[in-house]
């Protein structure tokens, strides 16, 4: 006899419903993956166009220094006059950036994305066919308007997308652009102008910005939710003011006694603004109406690396304005050369960005950070004992080892600021970011070159102008870098990873 119970006709619904269950729950579960799977493809395709284009658009901060002799000749200008092309870039940005806290709250990713791309490419075609220096000025103030919003842009989006566990190998990837694109602008611009003329510089990157703009227009998804929130008109005027009054005397200091104002007048409005826009901002917040929301500070680990990220910001700077003058005049290299020269630092800095963000996933800010402030500080007071007899070969080294220190630093400081606000906070604080990052960039160039400059001058009184002068002006003015940058090597103890919550998924908004 079979000792198998008698299969009843209940028995054989129960199973067809269990299986019917099971097959279900498969099919939803399966469902959930492949949703999963395709939000986890669309956002690597939006980050990823956001990184192309950010870099193609902040390539063009420092690309008109070596310019600056071909287009004093083409267009008739002084040395003073085709300083304001990068001034006057650096000035719109620091107004802008401040108002893309209120833009990445009130729209969404993809009508901002061609915003911002628009005005890049409006602004490289009117650069590139401008008859004269107005045209040609006008060209970079529109150039800077989409550059100012695409970096907060990119780094709200990716603060937005990406799970704080894996968040530091997609901020090495910003790292390359913030970091890498600056430094390397010198370089492409040095081959072009080898080759061809000043208009090239623009013709060239015009069908690159466009692509990104038709491509983005095409791929770029709203990931992001907007929120209604009123515009402060006050606020803006108040930040235009503070900010781009302190960029600009900045960077009328650097020009010295050739500026077209006393740098103390626009430090003077832009601090008497400041101080009123930070009042003004305190009492906003309090409604959440703020255009810059201040209570980011309130985070020890963001107003650190904050802090931090500006003294390498002014290394940066600094560095990328100096030791060209002190290879061409000391040295007697070409454009071309210095801009080679400066190449190998770039491509590493670019390299080791992404495995910098893999080892801050692995092992947090600290070991990261100690060691490449302590690198960049080195390095800048190596280079406050350079002079004609030091070898290239030495100075090329000394270029390389400040970019690791660099490298080892930006990713570490990006993440773990940003990453240590509230959802919320996220498009004020990459603002903040863009805002320090532009006023360290402008205090960088004007301390180094009124610092090389008041050297030099000193020197040139005592043995004559020439070489040995230039060299003591360099010196002196990689001496303050090093001092300054103790400040940095002090502060990477206290940079702390911030909190990851188990489990925790971004936000996305469909």
């Amino acid at each position: 006899m079979d000792p198998s119970p008698p299969t009843t006709v209940g028995d054989s619904r129960a199973g067809d419903s269990r299986a019917g269950d099971n097959a279900a729950a498969g099919a939803t579960s399966a469902g959930a993956d492949g949703d999963q799977a395709a939000t986890a493809a669309r956002n690597k395709l939006v980050i990823g166009l956001l990184l192309v284009s950010a870099f193609v658009v902040i390539l063009n901060e420092t690309i008109m220094g070596v310019a600056l002799p071909s287009l004093t000749r083409d267009l008739g200008i002084t040395v003073t006059a085709g300083q304001w092309l990068t001034t006057g870039f650096m000035l719109t940005m620091a107004v802008v950036i401040p108002i893309t806290g209120f833009l990445l709250q009130r729209f969404n990713t993809r009508p901002v994305f061609i915003t911002a791309m628009s005005l890049f490419s409006l602004g490289t075609a009117i650069s590139a066919v401008a008859p004269g220096f107005g045209v040609l000025l006008l060209g970079r103030v529109v150039q800077a308007s989409g550059t100012a919003i695409m970096m907060p842009l990119l780094m709200t989006t990716v603060l937005t997308l990406v799970p704080p566990a894996t968040r530091g190998r997609t901020m090495g990837n910003i790292s390359i652009v913030i970091s890498v694109a600056p430094a390397i602008g010198p370089t492409i611009s040095g081959v072009i102008l080898s080759v061809l003329e000043w208009r090239f510089m623009f013709i060239l990157v015009l069908p690159i910005a466009l692509a990104a703009l038709a491509l983005g227009a095409a791929r770029v998804k709203n990931v992001t939710t907007p929120k209604k929130v009123p515009l402060d008109v006050t606020s803006v005027i108040l930040s235009a003011f503070a900010f781009g009054g302190i960029v600009f005397g900045l960077s009328s200091i650097g020009e010295g006694a050739e500026a077209a104002v006393p740098a103390w007048v626009p430090l003077a409005v832009g601090v008497v603004a400041l101080v009123a826009f930070v009042l003004r901002q305190r009492a906003l917040q309090r409604r959440d109406r703020a255009l810059l929301d201040l209570r980011t500070f309130r985070s020890r680990t963001f107003t650190i690396s904050a802090s931090v990220l500006g003294v390498g910001m002014i290394a940066l700077f600094g560095t990328l304005i100096v030791l060209p003058i002190y290879l061409q005049n000391v040295h007697g290299l070409d454009p071309l050369a210095t801009g080679l020269l400066l190449l190998p630092g770039g491509l590493v800095q670019g390299l080791l960005s992404p495995v910098v963000g893999r080892l801050f996933d692995r092992y947090g800010p600290t070991v990261l950070l100690v060691p490449g402030t302590t690198l960049v500080s080195a390095v800048l007071w190596f280079m406050s004992t350079v002079s004609e007899s030091t070898p290239i070969p030495m100075v090329l080294a000394a270029h390389v080892a400040l970019s690791i220190g660099l490298a080892f630093m930006f990713t570490p400081l990006f993440t773990s600021g940003l990453g240590s606000l509230p959802s919320n906070l996220y498009s004020h604080g990459s603002a903040i970011i863009g805002t320090v990052q532009q006023l360290a960039g402008a205090a960088g160039t004007a301390v180094f070159v009124t610092v090389m400059t008041l050297a030099a001058t000193a020197a040139a009184s005592q043995s004559g102008a020439g070489a040995a002068a230039t060299g003591a002006g360099v010196r002196a003015a990689f001496l303050v870098g090093a001092i300054i940058s103790v400040f940095a090597v002090v502060g990477s103890f206290f940079v702390r990873r911030p909190p990851v919550v188990e489990g925790a998924e971004p936000v996305v908004a469909h």
